[in-house]
């Protein structure tokens, strides 16, 4: 298999939720570790379909959290459930996700954006998760910094829905 070969989009809603979830775990983990458990994450995740991720409780958290099956790691096991709800609120629909990811114009926006809405995707893994999902970026190592701060307020204000889903109103601390 080569590993450098980019990924065509995801066929289903629950392809995009997936890739982002693996970005979530990977993230300050080794990427052995969570391989050998990404077939019980998946499980655990009712496999990655948004709406039914998205009705997870807080008591599916803990019973989560318990299991020695997936990464235990709390703020990741909730960001999963509060990115699928995000997921949701954009489009039910895999075509619905991908004209937002484009929407967000070209990737140095686009990863800013995505660190804004998304709990747990930092500049490297929107990046990766971009890359990961078949969009458009650059090569690593052109990849550019990251847009003006203005720029990115005004562009991530003008992408915003106007209502946020229950559940999201906590704001993830800055950097």
């Amino acid at each position: 298999m080569d590993h450098h070969k980019q990924p065509k989009p995801p066929r289903e809603l629950s392809g995009y939720l997936e890739s982002m979830t693996r970005v979530v775990f990977s993230s300050g983990l080794n990427w052995r570790v969570v391989e050998a458990k990404w077939p019980s994450i998946r499980e655990a995740f009712l496999d990655f379909q948004p709406e039914r991720v998205a009705r997870m409780s807080a008591r599916d958290i803990d019973r989560l959290a318990g299991d020695s099956r997936v990464i235990r790691n709390v703020p990741k096991i909730e960001a999963t459930v509060l990115n699928a709800k995000e997921v949701v609120a954009i489009g039910k629909t895999p075509d619905r996700f991908r004209a937002y990811l484009r929407s967000l114009g070209p990737a140095s926006e686009a990863t800013a954006a995505l660190r804004k809405r998304f709990r747990y995707l930092g500049d490297h893994g929107s990046y990766y998760f971009l890359w990961a999902v078949g969009e458009k970026v650059p090569p690593w190592d052109e990849r550019g910094s990251r847009p003006s701060k203005p720029a990115a307020r005004a562009r991530a204000k003008a992408k915003k829905p106007s209502a946020k889903p229950a559940g999201t109103s906590r704001r993830r601390p800055t950097r």
